[in-house]
């Protein structure tokens, strides 16, 4: 387990346990068979010392003797030792399409290293060393792929070939999410009356929020009856890894186990979402109904902010003397696809959404907007709820006539209010109750201020389970580390000052966080010469090709009717039948997945047989 994740890290409305309380079945002690005649009372019998248990994390997440979105203490193996422990063990495999000749490789002729960065984990870096978001951006690509990095060490100098920016991948989220949305809201939907994910069903309405993975399990474990309101959309993190490992595996013939997707996220719970089963490779293969083997993760490993800073320390390089500017076109691997080596790697730099949109993604703002776009003349209207972590939003035409109401709802205790609120009302066995309820307020339909809406109401909450929203992540570097860091390789660090709040320090964080808005990461000129002429700002126009009279290609802007929020709903629908048609696999099992209910086995019939019969061929005394 990383030195940097303990308990005083931990800020959950639940109070973590600091052991697994699931009871280990206490076996009586087997004695020597000295005498096998010799009889024996059962006070003497002495219960045996439970050996030390070894669990792995799915049995860990299919477990329900804890609570909590610190889950993520167990997660011993997805550290930084274990990015340096691959990168020492493979050397860095050369792809087929760059050196002519080359067969495909076998599993252990080495890996494909691939890297995605969250945006949340770039304004953390940006605020901690004074720099801005583009800035930080170019020095985690310097450490991951440059030749001052980790290249420049270790047994294999191995490096990451690509290092994916999430945002790419989070715009075509937002896209999915608002067709989710309507879809689901569309009088014909077929709802889903479970939580399997089945998906020819649509979620329930208010439609949830899944891209946070403490929130997922949370409602696995303890509240199964808001499953079936569950987005079915994978996170920007799982929709990244499923797009690279598909596409190099179904198209190009390389094995999903020869590619490495490191994820570099804001909280440990990514981790969990990580090792979860629906999201590996049998989920999207066509051998997917094969349970015979164990399936390939689509992230294999991810770490936060703080054990990135610990994998350059681990190597004795110094993160903040790192170049600032982008790496030159030489370090640069083109991904074999040339339609989706442009949209994963554009000229411009992709926006992090306006601070209406908040810093977890902006789901429910995107899916507003989308319905705006179809309403000319209304306009959305924000209400705080009883905290800064409730909002609601409301679509109003112009007779300020509601269209459709969203909420956000951020940290364990609101969310713990959302999910009684969806909970259904028990009917009572008492005579004259119907009577008595019939006048009563429904569940949730307290009327006032925003959070005492009737959920029903909602079209669409965004849940989050960490206050403040995903840049107040746990694995975000935090006010207390920034002194040391900033010091460490900065001959003057030691005079910059520090914000002795960490409230202040996250608003710091935000600030970087939407500064990358309104300032361009863009590549030198040099540095982009032969880019695809495709590649231009998607909020001001897209581009367009048609041939002149003499044979040649010109290009034109287009107004695009799709454009929502600096987004193009078609160009990412574009996108996904590209995918598709690239891998020979359905659209829905690529970019959707499914929960489960966990059920806890203490107390049943069939546990308590199970360790009674244990007990009997050690012959104890049960």
């Amino acid at each position: 387990m990383s030195a940097i994740l303990s308990a005083d890290d931990l800020n959950d409305f639940i109070s973590p346990g600091v052991a697994c309380i699931k009871p280990v079945e206490t076996l009586p002690k087997q004695q020597p068979q000295e005498n096998a005649y010799e009889v024996t009372t059962e006070d003497k019998i002495a219960a045996a010392e439970a050996p030390p248990a070894s669990i792995s994390l799915t049995d860990c997440l299919a477990c329900s003797g804890c609570v909590t979105s610190a889950e993520a203490v167990l997660v011993s193996l997805q550290s930084h030792q274990e990015v340096l422990n691959t990168l020492e063990a493979y050397p860095e495999l050369r792809l087929p399409w760059t050196a002519p000749g080359e067969s495909l490789p076998g599993p252990s002729d080495g890996k494909v290293f691939v890297a995605s960065v969250s945006p949340q984990t770039r304004a953390s870096i940006a605020a901690t060393y004074g720099v801005s978001e583009a800035a930080a951006t170019n020095m985690i690509q310097q450490l991951l792929s440059g030749p001052a990095g980790l290249r420049s060490g270790g047994a294999n100098n191995s490096g990451f070939a690509w290092i994916i920016d999430t945002n790419v991948m989070r715009q075509a989220a937002l896209v999915a999410a608002a067709d989710e949305v309507m879809d689901s809201l569309a009088p014909t939907a077929k709802h889903t009356t479970d939580f399997s994910g089945s998906r020819a069903e649509k979620p329930k309405k208010p439609i949830l929020a899944s891209a946070c993975p403490g929130w997922i399990c949370y409602a696995e474990k303890t509240h199964p009856h808001a499953l079936p309101h569950m987005s079915r959309l994978k996170s920007p993190q799982a929709l990244t890894g499923t797009l690279i490992k598909s596409v190099l595996a179904r198209k190009y013939g390389i094995n999903p186990e020869n590619v490495w997707h490191m994820a570099i996220m804001p909280c440990f719970d990514k981790k969990l979402e990580a090792s979860r089963e629906e999201l590996t490779d049998i989920h999207w293969s066509p051998d997917g109904t094969n349970t015979e083997r164990k399936g390939i993760r689509d992230v294999d490993c991810v770490i936060t902010a703080r054990e990135l800073l610990m994998l350059a320390e681990s190597r004795g390089i110094s993160f903040p003397q790192l170049p600032q500017k982008p790496l030159p076109r030489q370090h640069r691997t083109p991904f074999p696809d040339p339609k989706l080596d442009r949209f994963l790697f554009p000229t411009t730099s992709t926006r992090n959404g306006t601070r209406d949109a908040g810093t977890s993604g902006g789901y429910l703002w995107h899916v507003m907007q989308t319905y705006r776009a179809q309403n000319p003349g209304s306009q959305i209207t924000i209400q705080r709820g009883r905290n800064a972590d409730v909002v609601e939003y409301t679509l109003v035409d112009s007779e300020n006539a509601a269209i459709v109401r969203s909420a956000r709802y951020y940290g364990f205790r609101n969310i713990q209010n959302l999910v009684r609120r969806l909970k259904p009302a028990r009917a009572s066995r008492m005579p004259g109750a119907a009577n008595r309820l019939a006048g009563a307020r429904k569940p949730g339909a307290a009327p006032g201020s925003a959070g005492g809406q009737n959920m029903n109401d909602y079209a669409y909450v965004e849940v989050m389970a960490c206050p403040g929203g995903c840049t107040n992540g746990g694995g975000q570097i935090k006010v207390g580390d920034v002194g040391a860091l900033r010091s460490s390789g900065v001959e003057n660090g030691g005079d910059q000052e520090v914000a002795p709040q960490q409230k202040e320090w996250l608003q710091k964080v935000d600030e970087a966080y939407f500064s990358s808005s309104s300032a361009s990461s863009s590549p030198s000129p040099s540095d982009t010469e032969d880019e695809g002429v495709e590649d231009v700002d998607a909020a001001s126009a897209t581009t367009t090709a048609k041939s002149s009279a003499n044979g040649d290609v010109e290009m034109e802007d287009a107004e695009d009717a799709s454009l929502v929020d600096g987004i193009s709903h078609s160009q990412i629908k574009d996108i996904f039948s590209h995918w598709s048609e690239l891998t020979g696999v359905a659209t829905d099992k690529l970019v959707y997945t499914s929960y489960r209910k966990v059920e806890s086995d203490i107390g049943k019939t069939t546990d308590v047989e199970r360790v009674a019969g244990l007990a009997s061929t050690i012959g104890g005394g049960w």
